[in-house]
């Protein structure tokens, strides 16, 4: 059956709250399956205790990077609707960094999309990330190759 999945990317500096980008999206498309992702900044990192997190990005081509993400899952794990929300800027521990969400017919197409979403992200976006210690110095965060193996799954 053909349909029209519902998309949707939002970068932005302001903070959002997940359960309001929850119920949008149900409202824009009610489905069977699911499945959301909300990432927070961590109090800490192997290097001590983070105060904030700064993260950059190239206006436009995060947006487009993520959009083509967004349409790869959604043609990958047939979904019916998508909505990825990314912040950029200083931010707070406990401040939520991005959501995710995913809604297809079934549980695992709902759940294998969301991860290939995160796993890709993670990757793909053009994001940089720089903590901010509570002693005062800042240091660049480094691509993990955690999240390369991560990535290369869905290559396969």
């Amino acid at each position: 059956m053909s349909h029209i999945v519902v998309q949707n990317v939002v970068v932005q500096k302001d903070v959002f709250n997940a359960a309001e980008q929850y119920d949008l999206l149900m409202r824009e498309c009610p489905g069977a399956a699911i499945v959301t992702f909300t990432g927070y900044v961590r109090d800490h990192c192997d290097s001590g205790c983070v105060g904030q997190l700064e993260l950059e990005h190239y206006p436009g081509m995060t947006e487009s990077v993520l959009g083509e993400l967004g349409q790869q899952a959604s043609k990958r794990f047939n979904l019916k609707a998508w909505r990825i929300v990314h912040r950029y800027g200083v931010l707070d521990v406990n401040e939520p960094i991005v959501w995710v969400a995913v809604i297809a017919d079934h549980r695992s197409a709902a759940f294998d999309a969301c991860q290939f979403l995160m796993d890709t992200l993670k990757t793909d976006a053009p994001f940089w990330k720089r903590e901010h210690m509570t002693d005062g110095s800042a240091n660049w965060v480094a691509a993990k190759s955690s999240d390369s193996e991560r990535r290369k799954r869905w290559r396969e």
